[in-house]
């Protein structure tokens, strides 16, 4: 699990100097840990090839030029969503988290985990006593993750299994609000239209089987063994207003352009049925 603060502070200043530093090495170990296997986004954006100009100018960028806010990006999270009001439609999802304090974390959204993937979206999480205290009209924008953690289905790709294990009992209880800008999970090779509001699943069914079978196999993960090792993570009720299309509130923006996948309103019962990977043809 990475931690933005000092990693230092986590032990204890009785503690001799010669453990403390076997501490922080197998803690530095565990936020250098490999990020999981390679996965492709679905198109290749259109452009030219870089010129050896452009290449100069990124390398002296890269030398010169802070990326503070960038740096802590140290959370790699990889999960699925789908659009509010189409269920039907889900993608995996690859998300590079800062953790901003213990009720606050941000993250950028890839459609892969490779250097050209495309930036897709953004995703907000909250804690519970925060969601808490939204304007109710303010929590329908907002999904619930105890489902994506107990199901095994939200994973932290390269970490140990204690560290893993950790991280998923700090979210489970959490809220995330997202937003995808650019829909390369319907073969759109340039961000067009308006943004999507996306949703977690919330109950087993949902998510296409062959996706998240597609999706272990990448990352060489067994969701299902997930599952029974977070057995002993137990999420509190979801508080109301969360994943408000559970009933029957959608709330998407709609595009002028029409560039944006119709959608259509989803009722609890579709909460049952099994979806289809976006990729494929919606109902």
């Amino acid at each position: 699990m990475s931690y933005q603060d000092n990693p230092g502070a986590h032990i204890q200043r009785n503690v001799p100097p010669a453990i403390q530093a076997a501490a922080l090495a197998l803690l530095a170990g565990v936020l250098s840990a490999c990020g999981g296997d390679d996965t492709r986004p679905p198109v290749e954006s259109p452009g030219s090839d870089k010129q050896v100009s452009t290449k100069v100018l990124e390398t002296g960028a890269d030398a010169l030029q802070s990326r503070a806010p960038l740096n802590e990006l140290n959370t790699y999270l990889d999960g699925f969503h789908f659009y509010s009001g189409t269920q039907a439609s889900q993608m995996e999802a690859h998300h590079y988290c800062s953790i901003l304090n213990e009720e606050v974390i941000q993250c950028v959204i890839y459609d892969g985990n490779v250097k050209d993937a495309h930036l897709m979206g953004v995703e907000y999480i909250i804690s519970a006593k925060l969601f808490e205290g939204l304007p109710a009209q303010e929590k329908a924008y907002w999904h619930s993750h105890s489902h994506e953690v107990t199901s095994g289905q939200l994973i932290a790709p390269g970490i140990p299994q204690a560290a893993e294990h950790a991280l998923m009992s700090k979210l489970v209880n959490t809220y995330g609000k997202t937003w995808h800008t650019w829909h390369t999970d319907k073969d759109r090779r340039l961000p067009l239209g308006v943004p999507q509001l996306m949703m977690g699943f919330t109950a087993d069914g949902q998510a296409d089987p062959q996706m998240v079978k597609d999706r272990d196999a990448s990352m060489g993960v067994d969701s299902e063994q997930k599952r029974e090792s977070r057995k002993d993570i137990t999420p509190q009720p979801v508080l109301p207003g969360a994943n408000a299309w559970m009933q029957g509130k959608v709330i998407q923006i709609p595009d002028p352009t029409g560039a944006a996948l119709h959608h259509h309103p989803a009722t609890p019962a579709q909460s049952e049925e099994g979806g289809t990977n976006s990729r494929s043809s919606a109902p």
